[in-house]
């Protein structure tokens, strides 16, 4: 990891991780639908499940991705993927990142048509079963945050912050607009998962910074999905904004809009969506208070509401495993 991976406390971007992440599951995914007889294909990002930030990684360290299959359907894979950091001084390794990853293959000859992928053996029916529940789980997920795709943040021009109470949303509201070339794209020429989810974490941090003032690094990363391919020549708009805050952590919500006005122009789409998670960090590395969301409208109080309900639901679970985890120990005594 070099400087220009990482922040100003030399902490590296989630988004460089979410990147490497990403490239090691198109790699993988993109190799097993080769594997069989059907025509050649790449695989595409289609989402990526709730990633936790188990802990930091710094410039120096040496990142090591692996990746693994763990379920396809007739149109999609599942990869697991799993990120350690190494520091090559003293040898220490520590897990920094687990993610899973949905991808679907797209033909070469026509980037419009799926290809079947070939299956995977299964050490046993509870693995395959176990996959396919998960499957369904994020099928059902996938509907329901299209129908909330309809939201808009209005980009932000020239905003005069002096003007706007701190800790609102419309005072760290952000927004970053980019021109999609060849380097952010595939071989079929649509943008890399890995690149769009950079550039919204780069947002998303931007937003955490302007409301606390502090050095932020990214805690998780709900769900991220991806509705619609983006071409190359698109210019996409990254928007985000704070929906909730707890005492130590702030979930901020990012949008990329996509307007393809080169070759085939068309409206303005909804091409991504998620959440993330912020904490903030004094000098030392130590978690500090987050200011509270000040909201301001009724749609903004609305949207603190559903983002406190998923804040404690992912509580709720956290508590579960530890418990589980803790019940596990026991019994090996």
């Amino acid at each position: 990891m070099r400087p220009d991976d990482a922040n100003i406390a030399g902490n590296v971007h989630g988004g460089t991780v979410l990147k490497m992440i990403e490239e090691a599951g198109a790699i993988i995914s993109t190799r097993h639908c080769n594997s069989g007889q059907g025509e050649p294909c790449v695989a595409a990002l289609a989402r990526v499940e709730r990633t936790d930030f188990l802990s930091p990684m710094c410039i120096g360290e040496v990142a090591n991705v692996s990746a693994e299959i763990t379920y396809t359907s007739k149109h999609s894979v599942e990869v697991q993927v799993n990120v350690m950091s190494e520091n090559i001084l003293t040898g220490a390794k520590k897990v920094t990142n687990k993610a899973t990853l949905w991808y679907v293959p797209l033909s070469l000859k026509n980037v419009n048509k799926v290809v079947e992928v070939p299956p995977i053996q299964y050490t046993h029916k509870e693995q395959e079963d176990e996959g396919r529940k998960r499957y369904e789980e994020q099928k059902l997920e996938r509907l329901e945050t299209k129908q909330r795709n309809g939201d808009v943040i209005l980009p932000v021009i020239n905003p005069d912050r002096q003007t706007k109470e701190p800790h609102t949303v419309g005072y760290s509201q952000s927004s970053l607009i980019h021109l999609v070339g060849p380097s952010d794209c595939t071989l079929l020429g649509f943008v890399h998962g890995g690149v769009t989810m950079k550039l919204m974490d780069e947002v998303a941090g931007i937003v955490a910074a302007r409301h606390c003032k502090t050095n932020i690094v990214t805690a998780s990363v709900d769900a991220i999905n991806f509705h619609e391919k983006i071409k190359k020549g698109s210019v996409i708009t990254i928007s985000g904004r704070m929906t909730f805050t707890s005492n130590k952590s702030m979930e901020i919500e990012v949008f990329v809009d996509a307007d393809p006005f080169v070759d085939e122009p068309q409206e303005r789409y909804r091409a991504v969506s998620a959440f993330f998670t912020y904490v903030s960090l004094s000098k030392e590395g130590k978690p500090l208070p987050v200011p509270q969301l000040l909201t301001e409208s009724e749609e903004e109080k609305r949207r603190f509401e559903e983002g406190k309900g998923r804040y404690l639901q992912t509580k709720a679970k956290r508590q579960a495993q530890m418990q589980q985890g803790s019940c596990a120990d026991l019994v090996l005594q």
